[in-house]
């Protein structure tokens, strides 16, 4: 085993905590044993960049776009696999330094997922090598759902160049119902980059699900736009995707509302990117052990996929380990 990689034996890296000695096969929340490289390329959203795609993930998002990737080993997926950091780094380095790399605008290494989160310690040793490399001035994106411990944030804040940071919900039982997980390390950690580090973040996101997150976007735009008017906020087009395969499309209307909305709580840089407008269903409101209605509405999905802890909590849940969700395999393709 290599020493980066020994707090695995007792992973706390997120705020689940649990304890779990990954390299001896105990299973945590993630159910990820040592770091897994899902798949590495050129990718021009933005920022333009070689982005290296980390197999797990910390939530159990009912929407999740990358579901393969962030439900592995569940989703039956074929990663890379455990790359030696060293290579990984030499590999990305020289994907950015190429002709089709300078073409594309390419200029950092971009970690995304699933959740980069559950492997932390390997993107350490895995930037520390790309920085040995060239001028030794390698910029470096992270992505993140938000969901890490303050002291991992630190790590993070302590090697990155930006970060793109995802709020699923405002309201914690909307963030629960679509996530499995409770949304106060998220915030608390969204504060925390915004006051700290604001020239580390590229911009917050939110993802806008009709009837679902609509009613979340005037408190996450009064949240940030309490810490700071300038806050980069980007609301993205919900896609048909994983457990919500069948669900409506957020429309064009709403996303251009939900820029008012945020721009009306005191937001100045708002924008929304995706494609809106695309054909489906958008349930009842079901889950009365919700108090939102756009909770309602995604724990009921959740309920009808299986998921039996409810509110959703799968740091509780007796059937993480058989966990339906995670299972989930969606009737056509997504």
């Amino acid at each position: 085993m290599e020493d980066y990689l020994s707090e695995l034996e007792n992973c706390e890296l997120c705020e689940w905590r649990c304890g779990a000695n990954r390299l001896e096969g105990e299973l945590g929340v993630c159910r990820m044993g040592e770091p897994q490289i899902a798949s590495a390329m050129l990718h021009p959203a933005p920022p333009r960049s070689y982005t290296i795609f980390l197999s797990g993930c910390n939530f159990k998002c009912l929407n999740c776009q990358n579901w393969r990737i962030a439900h592995y080993p569940d989703s039956g997926a074929s990663p890379r696999g455990f790359l030696d950091p060293a290579e990984m780094a030499k590999e990305a380095y020289q994907r950015i330094k190429s002709p089709k790399g300078q073409a594309l605008g390419a200029d950092r290494i971009f970690f995304s997922g699933g959740s980069p989160a559950p492997s932390l310690p390997y993107l350490e040793k895995l930037v520390e090598e790309a920085r040995k490399l060239g001028d030794g001035n390698v910029k470096v994106n992270y992505d993140t759902n938000g969901f890490l411990t303050e002291e991992s944030l630190r790590r993070v804040l302590d090697f990155t160049t930006s970060v793109t940071f995802d709020i699923k919900a405002y309201h914690d039982d909307v963030h629960r119902a679509l996530t499995g997980a409770p949304v106060e390390p998220v915030l608390r950690n969204a504060k925390c980059i915004a006051e700290n580090a604001p020239e580390r973040l590229w911009e917050f996101r939110v993802l806008l699900i009709p009837k679902i997150t609509e009613g979340e976007v005037k408190p996450i735009a009064e949240f940030l736009s309490a810490i700071d008017s300038e806050i980069p906020l980007n609301f993205l087009a919900f896609r048909p995707n994983f457990v919500f395969e069948d669900y409506q499309g957020v429309t064009r209307e709403a996303l251009d509302r939900a820029v008012e909305v945020a721009r009306e709580a005191g937001l100045k840089n708002v924008n929304w990117s995706g494609r809106a407008d695309l054909p489906g269903e958008i349930p009842e409101a079901t889950a009365s052990e919700y108090d939102e209605s756009g909770a309602k509405r995604a724990g009921g999905i959740a309920k009808r996929a299986g998921c039996v802890t409810h509110p959703r909590d799968c740091g509780s849940c007796q059937a993480i380990h058989q966990c339906p969700i995670k299972g989930y395999k969606p009737g056509r393709r997504t």
